[in-house]
């Protein structure tokens, strides 16, 4: 164990160097070249309209495109350096989310809610109040882009860089699959090196990287009071201490993440093919007893890469999650747009596999700046400060429902086939990107291969193998643990691990052991008084099915069927708890907390043009409270 321990220290080292160099030298004043915003103008979320739509590019695809990738690591640099007074830069741009708590253009809070931000959590307006916060980011670093690109000498390069810059939509990460075998889960070009090489308009120049982190200009400990981001002057991932010497950990967050990877994918998958009403699928406010099938969510999906990114306190030395890990400070860090780009793209998936299905009227379950518990969302609620024209109307669920009206779209939506539909492009890419782990897709796979060769003896073929232990003809059960429990219940925020077997006593292995199955993070504040969230109950899932097929191939598990799986789990399934600060809570002391096991027969798609059909759920128990 000691020499496994030295070797995960050296493999950490080159991640955990603070930043100390600074921005782009242009060679000239950049605040006086930029353009000045005419005083007392509004700013207007617009986008650039349906005719000139642009891709938005997983973040590993926009690397390979030298200008773009260039022109963006220049732009993100020159928001984060511009004046933290200015309504666009990033501290402000990131403080709309939640801390400073603080008005921007204009829109005052409701009285009693001056200590919330404007972000709607646990809302089903949480898909579309991020929406127009997107394009607003977008929008404001394009335009900074542009500005750099005219900054190029005339010639052939910058004539390249121009050319390139009205191409630009931000980028996104993709949480959930499967990195490529050269990079981990958390892209090297967000977490690797504190620093970048820039082959800019003046030359190459080594400066801060972007997308590392943060650093405040300056660190206002009376608008960021709490401790220790009172101390912190930049962000920082699974923090080394809670003092200003704290470095990230960025190797401890990539070795959660991988050890995530396949749980994420498979929560999207199921997300994608049993979801088809918006008010279940947007946000994870807790779920009617009765409805059993639906505790998962986009939001609940968004809350556990939070507090994975943010690092959660998992491992010695560190002692603290990182900006990531808590709503008020979360959108800092620059990895917080990349994420919620993720998630825009989810939701935009969605919206082509469920276009009917849409915003319905509920109370809210907890104020923001300008919205109080208990008032009446609906798809005409506006979804403030984002100014849909200049006259004061603000943007609506309704109105930001197509996003392609902002000249944005994602990879996936995008056909360029003949003949084929963006719905069944659509549902192919989540096939191939999602649904690798999923029996799904062994079922497919034995019939592709049986279309090409004909019979195929039972010692190779996985589903004749499993035939009536796991398939049943095209049939098969999964098997979901789902995890409630209340938002505030710790005070902090705080993950729900699920084990097939040990948990281990150092919560840094946890991620490691070969019995974790996976997590349910919940994202909450640091502070009680802010963004109050009462008794809200939050509820989110985790997958057994392929853990389980995988001890039925092993021999340890007779089938999938109910009377043997639930005696299994019974037995070995066991939950931890750990918050953002570092501690281990006993799941026992934490009334709220349940964790309840369902399972339904799926029927299997008979091609990639086809998602998985759920049936209604069957077998049901609760596990016992206990810890490893």
């Amino acid at each position: 164990m000691a020499a496994r321990f030295c070797l995960l220290v050296l493999a950490l080292l080159p991640w955990c160097i603070p930043a100390q160099r600074g921005a782009y030298d242009y060679g000239f004043d950049v605040s006086r070249q930029l353009k000045k915003r005419q005083f007392g103008e509004p700013i207007v979320v617009k986008g650039w309209g349906s005719d000139n739509i642009q891709v938005r590019q997983e973040i590993r695809e926009l690397e390979r495109d030298r200008e773009l990738w260039t022109l963006y690591l220049l732009g993100v640099s020159l928001m984060q350096f511009s004046d933290q007074s200015s309504p666009t830069s990033w501290y402000s741009l990131t403080g709309i989310h939640g801390i400073p708590y603080k008005t921007w253009q204009d829109v005052g809070p409701t009285p009693g809610n001056e200590r919330s931000g404007y972000c709607t959590h646990a809302s089903i307006l949480f898909p579309t109040w991020h929406r127009p916060y997107l394009v607003l980011y977008e929008q404001v670093l394009y335009d900074l882009i542009q500005q750099i690109a005219s900054w190029w000498p005339e010639g052939e390069a910058g004539d390249r860089y121009r050319a390139a810059a009205p191409r630009f939509r931000i980028p996104y990460w993709d949480w959930a699959a499967a990195p490529p075998s050269n990079d981990r889960a958390l892209p090297a070009s967000v977490g690797g090196s504190p620093d970048v090489v820039i082959d800019g308009p003046n030359g190459s120049q080594r400066i801060a990287n972007p997308l590392f982190s943060y650093s405040f200009k300056p660190l206002n400990s009376t608008e960021l009071p709490s401790s220790p981001f009172n101390v912190w002057g930049a962000t920082v991932r699974a923090p080394s201490t809670n003092d200003n010497r704290a470095q990230s950990n960025n190797a401890l967050v990539a070795q959660n993440l991988d050890a995530n990877v396949q749980s994420l994918s498979e929560r999207l998958y199921i997300l994608f093919s049993n979801y088809p009403d918006y008010m279940a699928f947007s946000h994870n406010n807790g779920r009617p007893a009765t409805n059993r099938t639906s505790y998962e969510s986009l939001e609940s999906l968004h809350d556990s890469v939070h507090t994975l990114a943010g690092g959660g306190g998992l491992g010695a030395p560190n002692v603290q999650g990182g900006h990531m890990s808590y709503i008020p400070y979360s959108a800092f860090d620059p990895i917080f747009f990349l994420h919620h780009t993720m998630v825009d793209r989810i939701f935009a998936i969605w919206q082509t596999l469920y276009p009917e299905s849409w915003v319905t009227p509920v109370p809210a379950q907890m104020s923001s700046y300008t919205t109080s518990k208990g008032e009446i969302q609906d798809s005409n609620t506006p979804l403030t400060p984002f100014l849909a024209s200049s006259n004061g109307t603000f943007w609506t669920s309704d109105m930001v429902r197509n996003h392609t009206r902002f000249g944005y779209t994602y990879p996936e939506l995008v056909t360029g086939l003949r003949n084929t539909n963006v719905r069944t492009h659509t549902t192919r890419s989540i096939n191939r990107l999602y649904g690798q782990s999923s029996p799904a897709n062994r079922f497919q796979e034995e019939r592709k291969a049986r279309g090409l060769s004909g019979s195929i003896p039972d010692t190779t073929s996985d589903v004749q193998r499993l035939k009536g232990l796991v398939f049943n003809g095209n049939r098969y059960r999964e098997w979901i643990a789902n995890v409630r429990v209340k938002k505030q219940a710790l005070r902090e925020s705080f993950a729900v691990h699920l084990f097939l077997g040990t948990v281990p006593r150092d919560p840094q292995m946890w991620s490691l052991s070969r019995d974790h199955i996976g997590s349910v993070g919940v994202f909450s504040a640091d502070d009680a008084n802010a963004m109050p969230m009462g008794e809200l109950q939050i509820s989110g899932t985790v997958p057994l099915t392929t853990r389980l097929i995988n001890k039925v191939v092993s021999g340890e598990l007779l089938s999938l069927e109910p009377k043997y799986v639930e005696n299994y789990l019974r037995k070995y399934l066991k939950k931890a708890v750990i918050g953002a600060s570092g501690r281990v809570y006993n799941p026992a002391g934490i009334p709220t907390l349940g964790v309840e096991v369902f399972s339904t027969l799926v029927r299997a798609p008979a091609t990639e043009d086809e998602l998985p059909a759920w049936g209604s759920p069957e077998t049901r128990f609760e596990i016992s409270e206990r810890s490893g």
